[in-house]
């Protein structure tokens, strides 16, 4: 089944009119290594970003809303504009976009390794997160138009090492970095690796789309991505609230109606403009493309969680250092490294829908044993866990963006991409915000059993999930706490992921394309 419009055929003229590939060999390692140079900051900004958080908020004395929205700042305008970067990019040139989003990251991480309150750190993440979008967005969009064939895949394959590697050694580097020039270090870091990334990107050959003679452009898509981002700023601030006024008080109720309320108005905008549409809402319809699109709600979000939240956890309730909380995570990092080639030949040998199945049922596994999770564990009591997550996600990796454009029609697979990209990161959005209000809820409720005020138990709580500092005094029990929560969050996360592996097994049998 194609999916079309009744003024799709009145468009027609209007079609961009592809400029001829670029392959040309002394152009193609420059190109790829200005991108995967870029992309290396992305994954580092979040990873290095969570790991420095605490001595962070320490230093800068920050309250826990400030922290938290350090983190929150930066995914929200990272998974609302990669959609309309793109089209910036496809409309005034891919590599004036790419050029400005890695100045954006640059000049930002060197504003918050410079800043001297949180509030300047929150506002520069803010726009750092936008930049992220925009190197995202058209570093992608450069490979693609400048490769084709076998150096396509090549430069693809780069690219998703690229990001690996940030992702891998992210934590540990972090830690290091901490642990001993300081904090600010970790962003200085991103802003050096911006210029030789820059340098490069000046470098490759700029192209943008060109429109049929008399067509024109197409207007820009404005009100899509605002409602969008309106949307997911609306949630992580029903996120913040229901941390501190409960998730029943007006507040937060009023908050996650609007983020509803906007989200289904961003889906009629971008269902009326149909062809023209950054964000096709009609390929929704195809259950298969549904399933392989909620994959990172239910592959991602559990190690989203832990990448962010469990060295706060480590540091704050097991007095571990920067260094060694980095390092308990590469057993869940380094399999993102090495897995996702691995996923691609298994995928061949048996099929997308068994490789994507075992990864939500690896993640299930982790998840279950997250229960077993205790601070002051060995090295690898504490990997336990951690290696399903690693593994799950890695496999994940390796098969999600084919199956994403394998199961539409081939006219509309650079859409299904978009979407896909769009909602995993939204799902790394969501899950940040969303993970620090349920596991402060969690820990305060834990507290208040105990026999803490409410108010002592909420402010123990945040400051142990989100900064992770722990009164001496307190921290027993505030160790007993956070730990419960994480359980509870393990047992909720394995719910969430063995029902993503039934969903995803269904949808994808054979015969279900239409």
């Amino acid at each position: 089944m194609t999916i079309t419009s009744p003024a799709s055929s009145r468009r027609a003229r209007t079609r961009p009119v592809p400029p001829p590939r670029r392959t040309d060999g002394q152009r193609f390692w420059p190109t790829v290594a200005a991108v995967a140079s870029a992309g290396l900051m992305l994954p580092f900004s979040v990873t290095g970003a969570a790991v420095a958080l605490p001595s962070m908020a320490s230093q800068l004395g920050a309250s826990v809303g400030g922290a938290q929205w350090m983190l929150n700042a930066f995914t929200i305008g990272f998974a609302a504009l990669p959609l309309a970067a793109g089209g910036l990019a496809d409309r005034y040139g891919r590599r004036r976009v790419l050029l400005a989003g890695i100045t954006l990251v640059g000049v930002t991480s060197l504003l918050v390794a410079l800043a001297p309150s949180m509030a300047l750190v929150d506002a520069a993440r803010a726009v750092q997160g936008c930049g992220a979008a925009a190197v995202l967005a058209s570093g992608a969009a450069v490979l693609a138009h400048g490769t084709s064939g076998p150096r396509r895949r090549l430069a693809f394959g780069i690219l998703g090492t690229s990001f690996g590697t940030g992702l891998a050694i992210g934590p540990p580097l972090a830690g290091a970095l901490v642990a001993g020039p300081g904090w600010r270090s970790v962003f200085l870091l991103v802003a050096a690796v911006a210029l030789p990334a820059g340098l490069l990107a000046a470098r490759v050959p700029e192209s943008r789309t060109s429109w049929a003679p008399g067509a024109g452009r197409p207007p820009l898509d404005v009100a899509g991505p605002a409602l969008f981002t309106a949307g997911l700023a609306a949630l992580a601030f029903a996120f913040a609230r229901a941390t501190t006024d409960g998730w029943a008080a007006p507040a937060p109720l009023g908050l996650f109606a609007a983020a509803v309320l906007l989200v289904l108005l961003f889906a009629v905008v971008e269902l009326r403009r149909a062809d023209r549409a950054l964000f096709d809402v009609r390929l929704f319809g195809r259950p298969e493309f549904l399933a392989v699109v909620c994959q990172p709600f239910t592959v991602t979000l559990g190690f989203v969680v832990l990448l962010v939240y469990l060295p706060t956890y480590l540091q704050g309730t097991a007095g571990r250092g920067t260094l060694d909380s980095g390092l308990l995570l590469l057993p869940m990092t380094a399999p993102v490294l090495l897995l996702p080639l691995v996923a691609g030949r298994l995928a061949e040998r048996t099929s997308v829908r068994a490789v994507l199945t075992a990864a939500s049922v690896l993640i299930a596994l982790g998840a279950l044993l997250l229960t077993t999770l205790d601070g002051g564990s060995s090295w690898a009591r504490l990997a336990l866990p951690l290696l399903p997550f690693g593994a799950g996600v890695g496999l994940a990796f390796g098969v999600m963006d084919d199956a994403a454009v394998g199961t539409v029609p081939v006219e509309h697979a650079g859409a299904a991409a978009g979407i896909f990209n769009t909602l995993r990161i939204t799902g790394e959005s969501v899950a940040v915000a969303g993970a620090a209000a349920l596991l402060t809820s969690l820990t305060a409720g834990r507290l208040r059993a105990g026999g803490l005020g409410g108010a002592t138990a909420a402010d123990l709580a945040g400051q142990a999930v989100v900064r992770g500092q722990v009164p001496p005094g307190q921290r027993a029990a505030v160790a007993e706490a956070f730990t419960g929560a994480f359980h509870t969050a393990g047992l909720l996360l394995a719910a969430l992921s063995a029902t993503g592996a039934l969903l995803t097994w269904r949808a994808l049998r054979p015969g279900s394309h239409r």
